[in-house]
């Protein structure tokens, strides 16, 4: 597993971290690395998807480190690209489908809450 992943650290948080919490470290790292190898989808196109989803999640170790390792993975800087432009795609296109319950609610045709068998939020939606 690539360490350009993970947020940086001095050495001691890393032996922190491995000492509190040593089998999911362990657990994590190992499924890391088995998502990451060439399968059904090369291991440059599962780079290419981490860094569009590293950019919806707006993490920016994940950012830097996927775009690395796609880098490494052969991916060119026009890939990377345009996988970051389909993650802005993407994330616009998402606010730009909810914008159906603003016209619901402004023509009173919907509840305030979308889900109204849950409970309401912490604003009483």
């Amino acid at each position: 597993m690539d360490k350009a992943m993970y947020p940086p650290s001095d050495p001691g948080i890393a032996a922190r971290r491995r000492q509190l919490a040593p089998g999911p470290l362990a657990a994590f790292k190992a499924f890391s690395d088995s998502v990451f190898v060439d399968g059904a989808l090369p291991a440059k196109t599962k780079q290419l998807i981490a860094v569009a989803v590293a950019h919806v999640t707006q993490c920016p170790y994940c950012i830097r480190g996927h775009t690395a390792a796609a880098l490494k993975s052969g991916a060119t800087g026009e890939e990377i690209m345009e996988a970051i432009w389909v993650a802005a795609e993407m994330r616009a296109g998402a606010a730009y489908a909810h914008s159906a319950l603003a016209l619901d609610t402004m023509a009173g045709t919907s509840s305030p809450n979308p889900n109204p068998d849950e409970a309401p939020d912490a604003h009483g939606h």
